[in-house]
């Protein structure tokens, strides 16, 4: 069976190396985008990796002791054995045991504490991801942890498949299909492989999304005759259109609180719009500063903020306040979600011409790192919350 975050979190209660890259938007690879620097000593090997990896994921310069803000140290002996010290201080602020799981587990809860010190954010290295992948003319649905290790391949349909989204608690997915001919919404539990057919309209049923409590699900469904907007309870009752146009929509994503949700409008080039979950006028987001074609929206768990993408054949993700306002250009790429943290994003990247790779971004300081390379094209990731 496999290992669920819930229950990785909970062994580890008990107690990577990849490349940066540069954003064609912005130049990243200048070290003043680095706010903290770290230094990390006594650790060699999967450890050592790890703890960089996951530390620089959110905007930290791994450095020497001499000119770190931090320091953070340890021993590996069948378990890891961190502390962690601010500079100029006598002694460590704390030091920790981590037992139970792998070693690779135990350095990403080392990990999170650490970042729990320096950012004060939810901690996201014990996460996980899904997305589409394609190998060769097949695409099918995968998952991952957060780092792209462990991927695991959960369709082997040789069907078309878009846009997986994750029930909340991370226990399973919900993911278009073509399986049958015909576009279809299945459910599928991650750690079982048993799936249900969760909506198969007259028509196109596309693009569901999960509400945060769980209760109700957002797609878009053509049985009105266009793709617009419905929502429907987790049940199967309740179904609802919200959106009444001869326009295209697509790509729903829920406001934290569950009142609202984001979409986008193809009355002309494609906007950004939002309307009640209860129904009502949808109203356009005032997005400036974007540019054109604002597709693909992803609120931030924390309400503040909905990243998107921009542009046509050259993408670039950007985010906006949720009120609306002045867009933040950030790097190249498309497919943004936000992690639980509400800083950290992963997207896809274009490679080649027919490869995509998965990213993360830290917002604040507009540095990417690349997850682990898995073999295939990836692209449309979420992130279990």
């Amino acid at each position: 069976m496999k290992t669920t975050p819930t229950h990785l979190l909970a062994i580890l209660m008990l107690g990577a190396c990849c490349c940066s890259v540069h954003g064609q938007i912005l130049d990243i690879s200048k070290t003043n985008n680095y706010t903290v620097p770290v230094a990390v000593s006594g650790f060699e090997g999967e450890v050592d990796s790890v703890l960089k990896f996951d530390l620089s994921v959110l905007g930290m310069e791994i450095t020497t002791p001499d000119k770190a803000q931090y320091l953070v140290s340890g021993t590996v002996n069948g378990r890891v054995q961190g502390s962690f010290a601010v500079v100029g201080t006598t002694q460590a602020k704390w030091s920790k045991g981590y037992a139970g799981g792998s070693l690779r587990l135990q350095a990403h809860a080392f990990a999170n504490d650490i970042a729990a010190e320096i950012r004060g954010t939810a901690p996201i290295f014990l996460t996980r991801i899904a997305f589409r992948i394609q190998q060769g003319r097949s695409t099918e649905i995968a998952e991952s942890d957060f780092d792209g290790y462990h991927a695991t391949v959960l369709t082997r349909d040789g069907a078309l498949v878009e846009t997986p989204t994750w029930m909340p608690g991370g226990h399973a997915l919900l993911y278009t299909t073509w399986k049958q001919g015909g576009e279809e919404i299945l459910e599928q539990n991650v750690s079982t492989g048993e799936r249900r057919i969760f909506a198969n309209y007259h028509g196109a049923n596309l693009s569901p999304e999960v509400s945060p409590d769980g209760s109700k699900v957002a797609m878009i469904l053509s049985r009105g005759g266009y793709p617009n907007l419905w929502v429907r309870n987790v049940d199967g009752s309740g179904l609802k259109q919200l959106t009444h146009t001869s326009y295209e929509d697509s790509s729903p994503t829920w406001s934290p609180d569950g009142r609202e949700i984001c979409f986008v409008c193809r009355s002309g080039r494609p906007l950004l719009q939002k309307i009640s979950a209860g129904g009502g006028a949808a109203r356009t987001v005032r997005v400036s500063g974007a540019g054109e074609n604002m597709t693909s929206p992803d609120w931030s768990p924390d309400g503040k903020w909905i990243a998107f993408t921009s542009g046509s054949g050259n993408f670039t993700i950007c985010v906006v306040p949720a009120e609306g306002g002045e867009a933040q250009r950030l790097v190249a790429g498309e497919d943004p979600c936000w992690a639980p943290n509400s800083r950290t994003i992963v997207f896809s990247r274009r490679v080649s011409s027919d490869r995509h790779i998965l990213s993360l971004l830290d917002v604040p300081t507009k540095h990417v790192k690349d997850v682990r390379e898995i073999s295939g094209s990836c692209s449309e990731p979420s992130w279990a919350r």
